[in-house]
């Protein structure tokens, strides 16, 4: 009797019992393909077997040795370049992978599997643009229906209307096509519609609930949108079927580090890294995760061995920048100034650098030519983005039009009643974390985070914005009615609940953009307490010039357009001044340095919580901070930086000018 391991009949049929082989016992299929290349030494298809038969087997080392010669040997055979980057990918080698991938869809345009893991992997790695093009790319190389190639070919090439009205009028005549509806999903996140994407990717997985594709979409649209807890349960749905994925495991470790999870979150980097060693972006999110948590010394050591694999990495560099405290030695100036040298560097690793740069002469005390670094790394960034002053000063005006003391008077006591959120807002390196930690400190506060919860509800109420009309938010709150004033309340009282890691009665949301939204906060949560921290604006300001806000301050990246924004912060803050008076708190910076002690006293008693001394040892609470202050408020009071502006004084007239009155009258606040 012939047993299992060896080769039955002709090739063919023993290829065949391979193949079968593969899932249920991979092992045994390996034997099966080694026994084929006794007969058949050097077969292709049975190479292709035994190297997928020892990956599946977790040997990637040994399979390497079979699939790299294999698709040397078969320059035209796109399943080979296709298993030898899964191969690589599994034994952490994601650039090779991405090579290999690259050169399978470019033997063979139309394999969805090579789409998807290229999407993957970009995904893993960060590259969010990237990773959209090539699961744009597996969807219509996924999709063999006729009536569906038009729109994923619009898709593709970027043409979302098109994409959309195809998508709409299929989905009218086949309402329950999972491949039209996630296509559709794909266009709405495209256009920043998430909440639609999210409802069209739940009809999916109803429809269809092993597809997996769909879910990890629907992870990702759930994550934009800060729902941590129903994207962890998606994620554990997608691992169970995947359990050594460690796409699912990274995208699982940035969800748990948004909600203060972190010794799980740098957990999970580790083990990530264990199988991925020499990816450069996840020694960064690692070292992230390790400086929250109060643990620099190795978050150095992880952004240097990021440094170590990828040399041209300039995020890196400026996570190094970034931890305030660090200082950069003479080789690792020398590094950057090679790196900005080059021709070839992309923009994004360019301003990185110049920021890292600008960060190391400052401290070094040569501020000409750290402005110029600064300058320029801002002017790269700013090339980027968009931004439109004249926005912001509309919607302040608006806001002015809206909130006045009669609209508040006619709501009183709308909205949730509890008083558990202390809200800390302002301008960004106003002082805001020294506050969060000052607070944090006391016995009967607990703190969090930057929480985006306000912004997100302000736009789910603002809706699609339409070209040439005046937005729906903030005049919508206008027409609220009283319990659906109560209703936002309690929406992010549940939404923000995961943030929550103990009894104490009041939680901190240290989110600066909050001021644009003290309206909408007195009017869902009245009991809330509202600090607005404030600093010199010459200081807060040119602070925020000089720190590379990954997402979320688009004004910050030029002089002029940072001291509009400022300016248009202290008019509106100033009208609630008069709407409401005495309803916020105002700690000013150079007050809290200056008489720490009578400040925090103020503070807690507008908090109406009883003085503890602790408060004035708030560096000696180690909890996990998000923001790059984190290390500073880890010790006593910081005072140096109340001056230090001063050093680039002589760059710095376009930001007077655009500050106007707001600087002429600090601290008191300018008529308007």
């Amino acid at each position: 009797m012939t047993s299992a391991a060896e080769p039955t009949g002709t090739v063919e049929v023993a290829l065949s019992h391979a193949r079968r082989l593969l899932q249920s016992n991979p092992e045994l299929a390996a034997v099966q393909a080694a026994e084929i290349l006794k007969v058949a030494p050097n077969h292709p298809m049975a190479m292709l077997l035994l190297g997928v038969a020892q990956r599946l087997s977790g040997d990637h080392v040994t399979a390497l040795k079979v699939l790299a010669p294999l698709a040397a040997s078969q320059p035209r055979w796109a399943l080979a370049f296709y298993e030898l980057a899964v191969a690589q990918s599994d034994a952490g080698r994601n650039e090779a992978a991405l090579e290999s991938l690259r050169r399978a869809v470019y033997l063979r345009p139309d394999m969805p599997d090579a789409w998807r893991t290229i999407g993957d992997l970009l995904t893993f790695s960060g590259d969010v643009v990237g990773a959209d093009a090539a699961y744009a790319r597996h969807i219509k190389a996924s999709t063999h229906d006729p009536r569906l190639l038009a729109a994923a070919s619009a898709l593709v090439d970027g043409l979302i209307p098109q994409a959309e009205g195809l998508l709409r009028t299929h989905l009218k005549q086949y309402p329950t096509d999972v491949a039209a509806i996630r296509m559709l999903a794909e266009v709405a996140t495209r256009l920043g519609r998430n909440l639609d994407a999210e409802t069209l990717l739940e009809r999916c997985l109803e429809l269809a609930p092993s597809f997996s594709a769909a879910r990890h979409q629907y992870v990702i649209v759930l994550q934009r949108q800060n729902k941590a807890a129903a994207a962890l349960r998606q994620i554990d749905q997608l691992s169970a079927a995947d359990p050594r994925n460690t796409i699912y495991k990274n995208l699982r470790a940035v969800i748990l580090g948004k909600i203060g999870e972190y010794a799980e979150s740098i957990e999970i980097y580790a083990d990530v890294l264990a199988a991925h060693p020499h990816d450069a972006k996840i020694w960064v999110s690692y070292g992230h995760a390790l400086a929250t948590a109060g643990r620099e010394q190795d978050s150095i050591a992880a952004y240097r061995t990021s440094i170590r694999e990828s040399p041209d990495f300039g995020e890196a560099y400026w996570s190094l920048a970034n931890l305030k405290t660090f200082r950069f030695d003479a080789g690792e100036i020398q590094a950057i100034r090679e790196r900005l040298g080059r021709k070839d560097l992309s923009d994004e690793d360019r301003f990185h650098f110049d920021f890292a740069l600008g960060k190391a002469l400052e401290d070094a005390g040569n501020y000409e030519e750290s402005f110029e670094h600064y300058f320029e790394g801002n002017r790269l960034r700013k090339a980027t983005i968009g931004y439109e002053p004249e926005e912001t000063s509309a919607y302040v005006q608006r806001c002015r039009k809206l909130f006045t003391a009669e609209f508040f008077a006619e709501r009183a006591d709308w909205g949730a009643p509890t008083p558990d959120p202390i809200f800390i807002l302002g301008m960004p390196r106003a002082g805001s974390t020294l506050i969060e930690q000052i607070l944090a400190t006391h016995s009967q506060v607990e703190g969090t985070m930057e929480l985006p919860d306000i912004l997100m509800i302000a736009a789910s109420l603002s809706g699609r914005r339409l070209p040439n009309v005046e937005p729906k938010y903030p005049s919508i709150l206008g027409t609220l009615s009283p319990q659906a004033c109560r209703e936002l309340g309690e929406r992010y009282l549940q939404d923000t609940r995961i943030q929550r890691k103990t009894s104490r009665p009041f939680y901190i949301d240290k989110m600066p953009l909050n001021f644009l939204h003290v309206g909408l906060i007195l009017l869902a949560l009245p009991n809330a307490k509202i600090i607005d921290a404030r600093r010199h604006p010459m200081a807060c300001c040119f602070s925020g010039f000089k720190q590379h806000f990954a997402q979320g301050h688009n004004y910050s990246f030029a002089l002029e357009d940072i001291g509009r924004y400022y300016r248009d912060y202290v008019e509106l803050m100033a009208h609630f001044d008069g709407a409401v008076p005495g309803r916020i708190h105002r700690v000013f910076y150079e007050n809290m340095i200056g008489d720490t002690e009578a400040e925090v006293r103020r503070l807690l008693a507008y908090c109406k919580l009883p003085f503890e001394d602790a408060c004035l040892r708030f560096y000696e609470n180690n909890r996990p901070v998000r923001t790059p202050s984190a290390q500073q408020v880890r010790q006593p009071i910081y005072r140096d930086g109340i001056e230090h502006w001063r050093h680039f004084e002589p760059w710095l007239q376009p930001l007077k000018d655009a500050l106007g009155c707001a600087l002429a009258t600090y601290p008191a606040t300018p008529g308007f």
